[in-house]
């Protein structure tokens, strides 16, 4: 555990000593330069992060799909229907589990990886950043994201 610097109280509550409002607004601009680069693929953000998990592992139950985007089934479910409805997924019944629903690729799915790889460069070449730095933060913000988890359970 880290030793943590006496921060003074008149510096507590200032917005520019805030990490989450830091992340909160990365998170907004990277939103802004996605909406313009998955314009052309016809998805939306969450969209895509659900399609990057199925090219990645491929069929999927649904409740794992939600364990990797950290989605509940209220919010993943009406995701994956629009993915269905655009013809980019099939979602079926498990016949194994009947309460389980395992989400594949369509053929159109699998041919929409094609025109995402260039995505992410447009999204790295946004950043102004060198993807050595991209690593270390994504690394850092992995042990923030651990640390709170963990921080969760205990509260």
């Amino acid at each position: 555990m880290t030793t943590l610097p006496q921060i003074p109280d008149e510096e507590l509550l200032r917005l520019d000593r805030m990490i989450c409002f830091s992340l909160h607004a990365a998170s907004r601009a990277f939103d802004s330069v996605y909406r313009v680069a998955l314009r052309e693929l016809g998805l939306t953000y969450p969209q895509y992060l659900a399609m990057l998990v199925l090219w990645e592992h491929g069929e999927l139950p649904v409740k794992r799909i939600g364990e990797y985007l950290r989605l509940d089934s209220g919010t993943l479910s009406p995701l994956l229907k629009r993915l269905e409805a655009a013809g980019h997924v099939r979602r079926e019944r498990s016949p194994e589990d009947e309460r389980s629903v395992v989400v594949r690729l369509t053929p159109a799915g699998v041919a929409l990886r094609e025109k995402a790889l260039e995505v992410p460069r447009r999204i790295l070449a946004a950043t102004g950043v060198e993807p050595t730095d991209i690593a270390e933060l994504r690394q850092l913000l992995d042990r923030v994201t651990a640390a709170l988890d963990a921080a969760a359970r205990v509260v």
